[in-house]
């Protein structure tokens, strides 16, 4: 192999790192030398393709002048409209399986986060979750502008909601009658040694700013290697992303969202994440219907901090799923997918009062 070869696919398998909630898996990368015989386990039957679910399509302006792509599912019921809002380099089709058993029953609304997915490119300096909290605004003005709401968030989607509720906590007094915060956390995320022990913990949150500095200065370099190191991608995918052996098919999809996002869009964000805290815009949630979920083996956003955003919600119920990893979404879709149905069972109630 050419030392090319091997650059490309040292920076491929960093780059992928970087993607997985950074999300510091870059040490990862150090631990999981071992060749690739991907698993092929029985596959959950598929009513249709990952990723292959399309609604009808709207481009919401945000006020810097990004085109967020939007998609809503119509329903007949007269019922809370549901907006679900994705996490760090991931993109909308991540909700499929939640899209999928909602589609006819609840009008749904889906996005592509600013510089994700089929969205527009923010400049860095509105890289940041307060930004995003701006931007699932301008989303509800103008694709919901009446009526209750829910709102569901996985990880990044989930701070979103929280930003949206720290700057604008009316729109939880007159509109949101019920919340769902998946796989995330309202700050303390520089504590978060990404399931390594001791020493090698510490250095992930010493390394990892500056393997992502680093690689931001060379993005074609990083890109160009993740396809060189799609199997080591698939590997760092398998291991922070999911609690443990799950369908191939689940770590392919979750690997092909996170390689199809830039590595200088995994830069933008990445350090607003060290300072990211929103305890205080937790009280605008005090009285609604909120649903925290975590799987117990989540390494990017542990239990510990769904724990913790129960204790500081009087309101919240706590779905922990043993076993299970941050794409639990994906993971342990049927059992997000009834808890969310009985949170929506009671927004009901609550809009209909």
């Amino acid at each position: 192999m050419s030392d090319g070869s091997r650059l490309r696919k040292v920076a491929g398998a960093a780059g992928t790192a970087v993607g997985l909630l950074a999300m510091g898996a870059a040490a990862g990368a150090i631990a999981e030398r071992r060749l690739v015989d991907r698993p092929r386990r029985p596959r959950r039957p598929l009513d249709a393709p990952l990723g292959a679910l399309r609604g009808t399509p709207v481009t919401v302006r945000t006020a810097d002048g990004v085109d967020l792509h939007v998609e809503v599912d119509e329903a007949r019921a007269a019922a809370p409209t549901v907006i679900f809002v994705h996490g760090y380099a991931l993109n909308l089709d991540c909700w499929h399986y939640q899209r999928l058993a909602l589609r006819g029953y609840r009008r749904t609304v889906f996005y592509d986060q600013r510089s994700h997915g089929r969205s527009g490119r923010s400049e860095r300096e509105l890289s940041t979750i307060e930004q995003l909290g701006e931007d699932l605004l301008q989303v509800i003005e103008t694709v919901a502008p009446e009526g209750p709401l829910v709102l569901v968030g996985h990880s990044m989607g989930g701070m979103t909601i929280m930003a949206l509720a720290h700057a604008h906590p009316e729109i939880f007094t007159d509109r949101v009658v019920a919340v769902s915060l998946i796989s995330t956390s309202a700050g303390d995320l520089g504590a978060v040694r990404l399931g390594l022990p001791g020493l090698p913990g510490r250095a992930a949150l010493r390394l990892t700013p500056g393997v992502v500095a680093t690689l931001a200065r060379a993005p074609r370099l990083v890109e160009s290697g993740r396809r060189a190191g799609s199997d080591l991608g698939y590997l760092l995918t398998a291991r922070y992303a999911f609690g443990g052996a799950v369908d191939s098919a689940l770590v392919d999809f979750t690997d092909q969202m996170l390689a199809g996002t830039p590595v200088s869009v995994v830069a933008d964000f990445f350090p607003d994440f060290a300072v990211y805290e929103q305890y205080d815009a937790l009280k605008a949630l005090y009285d609604i219907h909120t649903l925290v979920v975590c799987g117990t083996r989540d390494a990017i956003t542990p239990v510990q901090h769904s724990r913790k955003l129960r204790e500081l919600l009087p309101s919240a119920e706590l779905c922990e799923l043993e076993g299970a990893g941050h794409m639990v979404i994906l993971e342990r879709a049927d059992e997000v997918n009834r808890a969310l149905a009985d949170l929506l069972r009671r927004a009901d109630a609550e809009a209909h009062q």
